[in-house]
């Protein structure tokens, strides 16, 4: 295996762009709709850490298919050895240890960085049960800190329903809508200055939310500033 394979596992792009035709299709045909706000704040080049909420296994695939740069993105490593497996890797996939830091997926991670690359994370670290955001994890905040790369907010809901709608025979829409790029103070932060970090990344996601969406920072008083904010 040469160097360059061993610093992050390498996007095949003429087969991932061939994926993505393939997933567009589905949704055209299992979904009603999908809406895409504020594609015009994606940097056209360049690395930066893209954020998301995580409501159902359909998330992915509905940013997948409107995200117009190739991503890479964390993976549990009990989805390597998965049916899905495959795809997985075609669509960037880097998978680390739960349960523990994992050391050589967060270098993989900043590798592809360093590469100009872009890199999904999912701020919650698994899919919300109660159908709104819950607490986000640190992990994001880290790599944002450590590498010098903007985060680039991006929201999903409708996702939820989709499945439940099928077995209704039912069609449904899917939302995505991408803030605004913006940056963390770089450095090693400390692990209380990493959670204020948080709440900075998880109240912007939850101020392009529609209100019911917000869960657990609903009452923020940091989202609260940020949509006053809005209102100006």
């Amino acid at each position: 295996m040469s160097d360059s394979q061993l610093r992050y596992p390498h996007v095949n792009v003429p087969l991932y762009r061939f994926m993505q035709g393939v997933f567009r299709l589905l949704a055209f045909l299992f979904l009603k709709k999908v809406t895409v706000e504020g594609l015009e704040n994606i940097p056209s080049q360049g690395a930066f850490i893209l954020t998301l909420n995580h409501l159902s296994y359909i998330d992915s695939p509905v940013l997948f298919i409107s995200m117009p740069r190739v991503m890479y993105f964390f993976a549990g490593e009990k989805y390597e050895r998965h049916i899905f497996a495959l795809l997985m890797n075609i669509g960037g996939a880097i998978f680390v240890q739960r349960g523990e830091v994992d050391r050589n997926a967060l270098r993989q991670a900043t590798n592809a960085l360093e590469d100009g690359h872009v890199l999904t994370i999912a701020v919650e670290g698994t899919r919300s049960r109660t159908g709104a955001l819950i607490e986000g994890k640190t992990g994001a905040a880290y790599i944002a800190t450590r590498t010098n790369v903007p985060i680039l907010p991006v929201v999903v809901w409708g996702t939820e329903q989709v499945v439940s709608n099928w077995k209704r025979l039912r069609r449904s829409e899917a939302h995505l809508r991408f803030g605004k790029p913006f940056y963390l103070p770089q450095g090693r932060a400390r692990a209380e200055e990493l959670d204020a970090y948080t709440d900075d990344i998880m109240t912007t996601m939850a101020s392009m939310l529609p209100e019911s969406y917000r869960g657990v920072y609903s009452d923020h008083a940091l989202l609260a500033k940020k949509l006053a904010s809005k209102q100006k």
